[in-house]
This record gives structure tokens, sequence and C-alpha cells, in this order.
């Protein structure tokens, strides 16, 4: 039965690529064409899951033409069919621009028999012809040593969602959706993965959606009752309880069901067709009259619910027990195929069902009352381009960053807050980019110090209004939801679709994003070794309010281990960027929004503090990614120094440099080598990442046989693990964050954790062969500096005047080198010439 609400009649109905048309009861003719498609997708769809060889079934079945090894979902599939072929009539009849996600992505098969059948699949894989040849390979490949996976990877033409993980559907469908106006995603949401809670929250992207500059999303719920093992939850309420649920998400709910108690599928695909009939002249009417200026207040988008069995049309019981409509058909409901005469038997009936001596002719090619359904070119939905974004991607319009420079007369002689200046940088992004860009955040983005971007956007919104609400519109280049999920979703399906964005939140909880981030990073490796998917732009990440100044918010805020997760991914996709100021945090964005097909993560603080580098110098520091601050100290050219200070991340760099500043006034005849590292995958060996050293460049830079004592932003171990084949690893002794966090001051804070000025110096003391001995006074002054340090806080409540108070003074010698090296009077070009 199909339950249907009124909408409001409008003068003009339809637009150019949402066009009304009256409903018409389909004939005789198209009826057996949808179902002779839906017959051949679930027919090739369980000979992938089955058959080695006779994909015809042109001779007896025998156990040597099924698979040893039988992988693969059968359950979900033979809905996302059914769906798949409805959608291919009115893509055609209505000349709709459309993609299909499947959130159940265990139905990789039918994505990929589908995609098969409307030819797409052979013009890219030439070796997989329409013919009985090509359709032995189409089976072969699948869940097969060297063939393809079985959800709908980006081996499958069509796909932007794999599905591997379930949960982001609907995320990566509105992402799609945000700024093609003319597009329609289909987005298949399982009532598996509709009790995730992405999904759940999900559900309210429609708040954020405009009508007249944005596609549409039409969610589809496929209620088959049952998950691996257990039914579901929106199978088992009441269905007035399931719909109000769906109105209460502010959508209009069509339930189609059928299928059941062998009831003819001619009913159902009548009760569908009908019903999709309705849902697009209901979006062509929200649509016309968005574009006439006549929508009042946020549309009720139309939803559909399918109620269909759990593998529908494969055998009702199997052993006794049942399998249709049952969670036994999740899988594979005939484990046993190839080892016991009963399975093969039955596995023979089920293939032979479908009646394929009906659906391909002679030589294995789909009869025309088949392929006839496909749309043609480009509107197939495994064709689409939005679908491959790469091809649609244009290069964004960069404004130069060196415009946007703070100046630096000096190493520490001013003051900014990093991810501020970013922001004015982003400001204008967004202005010469006004529909290929956008910045997606959990309600943070001014919190995060970029609030710019709203002099030209405002943040996007599609529901109530307050006079008191500020930078609210019906669109804008800002999405904010407190949903890390929802943002990275968002994000995740506009670069797919071929545009730019960027991500920021606070460092501690992207770490709910991190199983989203292996699935995208996952995607990119496997799409980079596909001849046809095209490169799209790169995942940025802006993690600030990060590790170091969340002293305020406590230890619950306080985490930076996303860094450590982010590396353990394929080497040529990740990148990591600790940039320490205005500068280097300028540069290395413009890199990475430049960038395509990796995962950038940049770390950088909102809080004021010291810019250390002039442009021209943090453009060459950010190319080279790691570089000696010879203007902070004290070794002498031509001689080794004692000692190498290393850090990474604006707060150790602050460290570093005021104990290389105690140790030149304390110890001046000590030869101290201060050394910053940008760019954190340059620690690592060149054969391992593409930004590695040399050991050669590494053992010139930290030496090989000199005590490094080097302060990290995030694990310490982390460091250790980059660098394990190093020469010079025994000498290294890193400092970072342990755990150990609380609601303090800033310095109480890197005092926690053993990463301040006066335990660098006594590291140094420890470590240098001979200091100890001779400047245990010393060590011993910063021992009391500690205590001291901590005492103060514990009583005024804020950081000693010695610390908070400090600046950077240059000894004479480094001023020298200054002069010589010609700080601030070279021009280099920008960092868009930086290999990867």
């Amino acid at each position: 039965m199909s339950a249907s609400e009124p909408t409001a009649s409008i003068p003009d109905r339809g637009t150019a690529a949402f066009s009304y048309r009256e409903n018409h009861r389909l004939g005789d003719e198209t009826l057996a064409q949808l179902d002779a498609w839906w017959r051949a997708a679930n027919y090739l769809s369980v000979g992938q899951i089955y058959l080695l060889d006779n994909p015809l079934l042109r001779e007896p079945l025998t156990r040597e033409h099924i698979k040893p090894r039988l992988l693969g979902h059968w359950g979900t599939t033979p809905g996302l069919n059914f769906l798949y072929a409805h959608l291919n009539r009115v893509i055609r009849e209505r000349e709709i621009s459309t993609i299909y996600i499947t959130g159940p992505g265990h139905g990789g098969p039918g994505m990929v028999a589908n995609a098969y059948l409307d030819g797409t699949y052979s013009e890219l894989y030439s070796d997989i012809g329409q013919n009985a040849d090509g359709l032995q390979k189409l089976c072969r490949q699948f869940s097969f040593p060297g063939g393809i996976p079985s959800h709908a990877s980006a081996d499958t033409p069509g796909s932007i969602h794999e599905g591997g993980e379930l949960g982001y559907a609907l995320s990566h469908a509105y992402g799609a959706a945000f700024d093609n106006p003319d597009l329609l995603v289909a987005a298949v949401i399982g009532d598996g993965e509709a009790e995730t809670g992405p999904l759940a929250t999900s559900w309210h992207s429609n708040k954020f959606l405009n009508p007249l500059t944005d596609g549409v999303v039409l969610p589809i719920l496929h209620l088959n009752g049952y998950k691996i093992a257990n039914p579901t939850v929106l199978a088992r309420i009441p269905e007035e309880e399931l719909l109000s649920l769906m109105r209460g998400y502010g959508h209009t709910p069509y339930l189609v069901s059928g299928g059941f108690d062998g009831e003819d599928p001619a009913a159902v695909h009548r009760r569908l067709a009908e019903t999709l009939d309705t849902v697009l002249n209901q979006i062509a009417e929200i649509k016309a009259s968005a574009a006439a200026g006549t929508l009042q207040n946020r549309p009720a988008w139309p939803m559909i619910i399918l109620r269909t069995p759990k593998g529908w049309t494969c055998p009702k019981e199997i052993d006794g027990l049942p399998a249709e409509n049952n969670w036994r058909s999740h899988q594979v409901p005939l484990a046993s195929a190839r080892d016991t005469p009963e399975h093969l038997d039955v596995l023979d009936g089920w293939l032979r069902s479908y009646r394929p001596e009906e659906l391909f002719d002679n030589s294995g090619t789909p009869i025309p009352l088949i392929t006839d359904l496909a749309p043609k070119g480009a509107l197939r939905m495994s064709a689409n381009p939005v679908a491959n974004g790469g091809v649609l991607r244009r290069d964004l319009v960069l404004p130069d960053f060196r415009d946007y420079a703070v100046g630096v007369p000096a190493p520490g002689a001013t003051v900014n807050e990093a991810t501020r200046v970013l922001g004015e940088w982003l400001r204008d992004v967004i202005r010469a980019n006004p529909d290929n860009f956008r910045i997606f955040g959990p309600d943070e983005t001014v919190s995060n110090r970029l609030g710019a971007v709203l002099e030209v956007t405002d943040k996007q919104w599609n529901a109530a209004y307050l006079p008191s609400d500020e930078h609210l519109a019906p669109t804008g280049r800002v999405v904010e939801m407190l949903s890390e999920h929802q943002c990275e979703g968002w994000l995740e399906g506009y670069l797919l679709t071929g545009r730019h964005g960027l991500f920021n939140t606070y460092e501690a909880f992207v770490h709910i994003v991190d199983s989203m981030f292996n699935q995208h990073a996952k995607w990119l490796k496997t799409s980079k070794e596909i001849p046809w998917r095209r490169p799209i732009a790169s995942l940025n990440y802006l993690l600030s309010s990060h590790v170091w100044r969340q002293d305020h918010n406590g230890s619950s805020h306080q985490d930076p281990g996303f860094i450590d997760h982010v590396v353990n991914k394929k080497a040529d996709v990740v990148r990591v960027y600790l940039p320490f100021d205005a500068n280097t945090l300028l540069s290395a964005y413009d890199h990475c929004l430049r960038s395509v097909d990796y995962v950038n993560v940049v770390v950088a603080g909102k809080q004021p503090t010291f810019n250390w580098l002039s442009m021209d110098r943090a453009i060459e520091h950010m190319t080279r990614g790691v570089g000696i601050f010879e203007w902070a100290g004290t070794e002498v050219e031509g001689e080794q120094p004692d000692v190498v200070l290393g850090c990474a991340g604006d707060v150790p760099t602050l460290e570093v440099l005021a104990a290389a500043s105690l140790l030149r006034e304390a110890v001046p005849e000590l030869k101290v080598r201060v050394v910053n590292v940008v760019d954190l995958m340059r620690l690592v060996s060149e054969g391992e990442h593409p930004h590695g050293m040399s050991d050669r460049e590494y053992d010139a830079i930290f030496t090989t046989d000199r005590p490094v004592i080097f302060a990290y932003h995030g694990y310490p171990w982390l460091i250790h693990r980059l660098t394990y084949r190093r020469a010079g690893h025994a000498d290294l002794h890193v400092r970072g964050y342990k755990e150990e966090g609380t609601t303090t001051t800033p310095f109480d804070m890197v005092m926690l954790n053993d990463i301040d000025r006066y335990r660098l110096v006594i590291d140094v003391l420890d470590r240098v062969p001979g200091l100890g001995e001779r400047y245990a006074g010393l060590r011993q002054r910063m021992q009391d500096a500690r205590v001291r340090a901590r005492a103060y806080t514990r009583e005024h409540g804020e950081d000693i005047p010695e610390v908070a108070d400090w600046t950077w003074t240059e000894g004479p010698e480094s001023q020298a080198r200054e002069v010589n090296t010609g700080v601030g009077s070279s021009n280099v070009g920008g960092t868009e010439s930086r290999e990867g």
C-alpha cells in the first residue's frame, strides 16, 4: 500500500531538471521490462556470489562451477536491484541527473550487475563484455583473489559510497547534493544501517538543504526486517509510529510494501512505480516553487519506505529452516553449494527461477527489452560524471596567501592568532569560489578563530529563525551541525562529487570520525589505482583548540592522538603538518587546498602566539618540511653541535626556543642546534613515504651520534616509531603528551607532561656527556624553577611572569647569522610547487 500526504498546488509545476508529469498507469510492456531487468540483475547477483563458470547454465550445474570460497551478501541485494530498475525508468522518462547511494554496502553484487546491464561496466572494463565470456569473468571476479571486493567499492561504476561501515549514506548524499541544483541523489538506507548513531543524526540534513541552489536527496528506507542475525528496530515498530518518526524528521513519507506470502511481483512493481511518480512530482513542485520565490518555510521533502522480504526471491527454506524473509539470507544462504549435492540442487533451482534463457540471447548478451530500460549516456546512474567527481573538479581560485602575511621583523617580534589570520585568507577563498568550496564544522568555526569568513558568507540553515540569530541564511558556504559524523560525511560527499572544502574541529574530538577517515583513506588508495577514477580534491582537516591550549577545559579536551591514527594509513595518501605560526599556517593551507587525492591533517593553535618566520622564510621552511633555525642555535659553522633541540608543533616550538635561550645564557660554550619539523612525514625514511628524508639528509640535520632532545605536539612514541630506522635513534629522547592533563594554566599543562623549557634544559644537562657534573647548580635551579612555577599557579591562578611575559631575544651570534643568511630579503615561489 502507498501512504501519501497532499502538497499544496502551485501555478508553475516543474523546472528544467525536475519536470512535473501527470501520473499514468504503467502499461504491461513497461512492467514486463522492469521485471526483466530486476530478474536479470538478481540472476547476475547470485551468479557473482556462487559461480566460477557456466554463467548461463548452458550445461548441468556441477560442483566445479561453484567457487571454493563463497563470499558476499545476498539479503539486501534484491531490494537494491528492484529500486535500481525503477529509478532507470523515471530517469529515462524525465531525464533527471541521478546518482545512487547504497547504504547497505553489502549489496555490491547488485551494483555491479546493474552497471553491467546498462553497459557502463563493459565500457570501463573492456575485457568484461556483454557476452558469455564477459559474464563468466564478471561472476568469477567477485570476492575472488585478484578480483573485486564484495562492497560497492571505488571499482564499482557510479559508486561514491562503499558502505563497508554503515551509517553514512545520507550524509554522503546531502554532501553530493550541496551546490548541485539539478541533481537527484537516491539514497538507500538499510534498516540495519538506520540503527547507527550517524545515520539517525543525518536525517536532520534536510534542515540544511536549499531547494533553490542545492540538489534533492530522496531517502529510501529499505525495510527487509533483519540484520546479520537479529530483527531490525524500525521493521518491528508499529507502522504509524514509523511514519510519525519520519514526519518528525521533517519528511513526507510514502510506504510501499510487498513481496510477502508469494505476492505477484507485478503488483509491487506497479505500486513502487506509482509512488515514484508521485514523489518526483512533489519534488518538481517544491523546486518550481523555490525558483518562483513562492516557497513558504522549509519543505517536507518526500521519502520512501520500501518494505520487502530479506533475501527476496531466494529459496523459501533451506535445510528445513526459513531463508527468504529471514536473517539466514543475509550473506550466503547456501553455504555448502559446492560440497553437498542437496545445496547444489537448490542453487540450480534458484538460479533457473529467474529464467535466464529469457534474459540473455544465444551469445550471452542481455536482450533489448532489458537494455532499453537503461537511460542513455551520462544519465545512466553508473555513468553519471558526478559519481566520478574528479571529472568535474575545477581548481580553486586561490588568492595569493603572501598578501595575508603577518610582519616578522625579527623572530618572535610579533604575536598573532594563527587561525584568525588563516580565516582572513579563507574569507577571500570563499569570495573567489562561491559555488565550489565549503567549510564544515561542528559549531566551532568561530571558536577556532575562522570568523572572518562570515564577512562574505552566512551559515547555511533552513530551519526556523529568531530575530536574535546571526549569520544564518538558506544558503551559505559554512555548514555547521554539532555532529562530527555529519560534517565529515557532508564534506566527503562534497569532495567525491568534484568540489573542495575543509573540516575544522577541536583536536580532541576529531576521533569521533576515526573510522570515517579510515574508509575515505581506503577509498582514495583504491581509486588512485583505477584509471577511470579521476583525482578528487583532498580531504583537509584543520584541528585547532588543541591539546596544549585546552588547559581551561581540562582533560576531556586533551587528546592529540588523531595523528597517530592517520599515519597508519597508506603513505601515498596521508600528510600531517604542524605549522607553528601564522605564516607557516598560511603556506601549509595554500598547499593543502591545491592538492588532490590526499588526506591532509593540519594542527594549528588559535591562541595568541609568537610569529617566528617571515613569509619568505615560512615558504622555504614549509617547502623543506624540516629545517635548522640557525638564528635560534649557538652552533658554530663547520663544527658539530653538542646537542640538537628538535620540535614539532607550536607550543613545543615555543618551549624549545625558550630552552635554547636559557642554555645560551647559562652554558654559553654549548653548541646547540635547533631543528623544527613542520611536515611530520619528513621524519620517515625515504622508501616509506614520498616525503621521507634520505638517511644522508636526516643524519646531516640530526647527526648520528649527538643527543637529540625532541619536543613533540602529540604522543612521544610516534616520533620513535617514525624514526626507528635512523642511525641516531638511540640518542633520540622525545618529550610529548603523556596523558597528564587537567584544568590548569598553559605552562602548568606543559610541566605536567615534562615538555616545558626547564625540563628540556635538564634533559640537555643529563644527556650531553660531562655537562651534568659541571652544571649541577643549573640543573638544580631548573628544578626549583618548576617548583616555583607550579606554586605560583596554585596561588595566583595564572602562570609565573617569567613565563607569561617571556619574549625571544637574540644573542649577537644569532643576529650575525640572520644578516649573513639574508632573512627577509628573497622572494621564493609559492608552495604550489611542492611535490605531494
